[in-house]
C-alpha cells in the first residue's frame, strides 16, 4: 500500500474557542505512515446523507490559493458563498452575498450592497459572535491584492488565478462605505472584473476568525481550517481518504436538504465505479469516458452530461530548446490525431477543441479549426529545424480532470504518435502539489493539463494561462511571454463594448494559433454519475455545483417494505 505523510499542521491544540479538528491536518506531503479511516458503512450514510466520489487531493481548503482541482471544482462551493453567482443555464451574473451591484464611472467603480443577516458557520475550532459584513469582503480581497497586508504572505502568499490576471495592478483602492456597502475602485475600466469576482477562486472569509487566528498566534489555520457562510461546514478530514462535510443548519438561503456529505477520495477510476455500482458511492464525479456504456446499462442510475467550460490542452514549455523553436512545436501538433484522441479517450463526450476558448464562449471563432494530422509535413519541419531524433519529457497529472477523464491513457497515445517521428516521449507521473511547484522550475518539455472555470468571460481562459504575469503565478505552463498579446487583452478590458472586445480576442486567438505555445486538444462535456435515489443535483457546466438542493428520495422497492 502507498503511504503517505497526512497535510497541513499536525494537531497541535488551539486555546479559548480553538479545538483541534479530529483527524489528520500535518504538514507536507512526504512518505510516512497512517492507519486507514474509514466513514461508517453506507447504510448510516444514506440515512443521512450522501457519498460523492471524486478523484483528487487537496493542498489547502481555500480556493484563493488555488490554481484548480478539488477545492475549487467541488469544495468552494460547499464551504464559501462569492458576492455574485453566474446562473448555470444562462451564464447570466445574479446576486450572491451581494444582492445589488453599480457600475460606475464607465466600468472604472464597482459599488456593492451586501445582504444582511448572513451568518457565519459554527465549527469546531471557531464560534462567530457577528454576521458577515463590509469587513469580511474588505479583509478577503486586501488579503489577496495588498502586499503589506499582514495575511498576505500567509501559507506561501500566492494567489495563483487573481496573480495570473494582475487585478492588483489594477485596483486601486477598497472601501467600505458603511457596515453593508462596499466600493472597488480600479484604475482603468475593467469590462471583465464582475467574472472574476463571481469565481469560486473569489470566496468570503470571515474577518473575525482571522483576527482571533492571529491573536492566538496561529493565523496560518485560515486557510487550513476552513469557516465561510456555504452551506455546509467542514467536520472531518483524512488526507487523500475522506472529508465529511456537516449541515450548515443556519445557511442564508435556508437549510440544506442533506444533514452530512462524504466527499470519498480514496479510489480510482476502476475503483470508484465500483463503488457506485455497489452502492458505497451515491454519485461519481468525471467518471471515464469508457465507462459512459457500463453506467447506461445500470437501471439503478442516472447520468448526465452537459456542455463545459474547459479545455484540455498540451502546452510545449517555450523557454527551453528545442521547444523554443516554432517548428518543432508545428512538426508536434502536425502529428497528433485529434480524431483518435477524441474516439479513445472521450468516447462521443467531447469535442476537438480548435480554440484555447471552448465553443460556448461569446468570443468563440467560429472559423478555427483544429491543427490538422499530417505526418509527413510533421517530418519535414522537424528536418528544416535539424532534428533527426529528439527525447522529450511530458508530465502529466495521475488524477482524472473534468476536462481530461483519462491523462495517463491521453499521454500514451501521445507517445505512440510521436514515434513515427523519432521522437521518445518519457512520461513523468506527478500529483497536482508536486506538478505545480515542479513546473515552474522549467525543466520539464511539454505537460498535459487544462483548464475550466466558472466565468464565461474569455479573459478567464487567455490571462491565467498565457500571459506574461500568468509565468509568475505558475498556471502559464508554457513559460510563453508576448507583451503583444498582453496589450490585446489588456484593451479588450479597457471597453464594454462587446463587438470590440470579440474583435480583440478574435486577435489573441489568431497569435496563438500562429506561434502555437500550447496545442488545444479537446473541449469535454461534464459528466456525473449518480443512483436514481438522488435529486436535486443541479450540474453545473463550470463542474461545480451547491450541495444544498440534494435530497433522497426513496426507491419504490423501498417505499414497499
Amino acid at each position: 500500500m502507498r503511504i503517505f505523510w497526512l497535510w497541513f499542521i499536525s494537531f497541535g491544540c488551539l486555546a479559548n474557542s480553538f479545538i483541534c479538528l479530529a483527524g489528520s491536518l500535518s504538514a507536507s506531503i512526504r512518505p510516512t505512515s497512517y492507519t486507514p479511516a474509514t466513514y461508517h458503512s453506507p447504510t448510516d450514510i444514506r440515512r443521512s446523507g450522501f457519498v460523492y466520489c471524486v478523484n483528487g487531493i487537496l493542498n489547502t481548503f481555500n480556493p484563493q490559493m488555488a490554481s484548480s482541482g478539488l477545492v475549487v471544482d467541488t469544495l468552494s462551493a460547499q464551504l464559501y458563498d462569492r458576492l455574485l453567482t453566474v446562473d448555470p443555464n444562462t451564464y447570466r451574473l445574479l446576486p450572491g452575498l451581494a444582492e445589488r451591484w453599480v457600475v460606475l464611472d464607465n466600468g472604472a467603480t464597482y459599488r456593492f450592497h451586501l445582504r444582511n443577516n448572513v451568518p457565519f458557520q459554527t465549527t469546531a475550532w471557531f464560534q462567530p459572535t457577528r454576521n458577515m459584513n463590509a469587513e469580511d469582503v474588505l479583509f478577503s480581497f486586501r488579503r489577496i491584492f495588498q502586499v503589506n497586508h499582514p495575511f498576505h504572505a500567509l501559507n506561501g502568499g500566492e494567489y495563483p488565478y487573481f496573480d495570473s490576471l494582475q487585478l492588483a495592478n489594477s485596483i486601486q483602492s477598497i472601501n467600505k462605505l458603511d457596515d453593508y456597502t462596499v466600493e472597488f475602485r480600479l484604475r482603468a475600466p475593467n469590462a471583465s472584473f464582475l467574472w472574476h469576482l463571481a469565481t469560486h477562486y473569489a470566496p468570503i472569509l470571515s474577518a473575525e476568525y482571522a483576527t482571533k487566528l492571529a491573536q492566538a498566534g496561529v493565523p496560518q489555520l485560515l486557510d487550513r481550517k476552513p469557516v465561510g457562510t456555504g452551506p455546509f461546514l467542514l467536520s472531518e478530514y483524512h488526507a487523500r481518504q475522506y472529508l465529511r462535510l456537516a449541515r450548515h443548519d443556519s445557511y442564508w438561503q435556508g437549510k440544506p436538504q442533506m444533514p452530512q456529505v462524504v466527499i470519498d477520495m480514496s479510489a480510482g477510476g476502476a475503483g470508484r465505479l465500483a463503488k457506485l455500482l455497489t452502492g458505497e458511492c451515491d454519485v461519481l464525479a468525471y467518471p471515464a469516458a469508457s465507462q459512459i456504456s457500463v453506467l447506461r446499462k445500470d437501471p439503478r442510475l442516472s447520468l448526465t452530461l452537459r456542455p463545459g467550460m474547459n479545455v484540455a490542452y498540451l502546452a510545449f514549455n517555450t523557454a527551453k530548446p528545442p521547444l523554443d523553436n516554432l517548428k518543432v512545436r508545428q512538426a508536434i501538433a502536425l502529428a497528433i490525431d485529434s480524431e483518435h484522441l477524441m474516439q479513445s479517450i472521450y468516447y462521443g463526450s467531447a469535442e476537438t477543441a480548435s480554440s484555447i476558448l471552448p465553443r460556448a464562449s461569446w468570443a468563440y471563432d467560429s472559423e478555427a479549426k483544429p491543427e490538422k494530422y499530417d505526418l509527413a509535413q510533421a517530418r519535414q519541419l522537424l528536418k528544416q529545424a535539424g532534428i533527426t531524433h529528439l527525447s522529450l519529457t511530458l508530465w502529466v497529472p495521475i488524477a482524472s480532470q473534468s476536462y481530461n477523464p483519462s491523462p495517463m491513457k491521453m499521454a500514451e497515445l501521445l507517445q505512440a504518435s510521436l514515434a513515427p517521428l523519432g521522437i521518445t516521449l518519457s512520461i513523468v507521473p506527478v500529483d497536482g502539489h508536486y506538478r505545480q511547484e515542479r513546473l515552474m522550475e522549467m525543466h520539464h518539455d511539454l505537460t498535459l493539463t487544462g483548464w475550466a472555470t466558472d466565468s464565461n468571460d474569455p479573459d478567464s481562459f487567455f490571462r491565467p494561462l498565457l500571459s506574461c504575469a500568468a509565468i509568475r503565478s505558475q498556471t502559464n505552463y508554457a513559460h510563453w511571454c508576448n507583451p503583444g498579446f498582453d496589450d490585446i487583452l489588456q484593451n479588450a478590458q479597457l471597453t464594454s463594448e462587446l463587438s470590440q472586445r470579440i474583435s480583440y480576442y478574435r486577435q489573441a486567438q489568431k497569435i496563438l494559433t500562429e506561434q502555437l505555445p500550447i496545442l488545444p486538444l479537446a473541449s469535454s462535456l461534464h459528466l456525473q454519475a449518480y443512483r436514481h435515489d438522488i435529486n436535486g443535483l443541479i450540474f453545473s457546466p463550470f463542474g461545480n455545483a451547491s450541495f444544498a438542493g440534494v435530497h433522497r428520495t426513496p426507491l419504490k422497492e423501498e417505499q414497499t417494505k
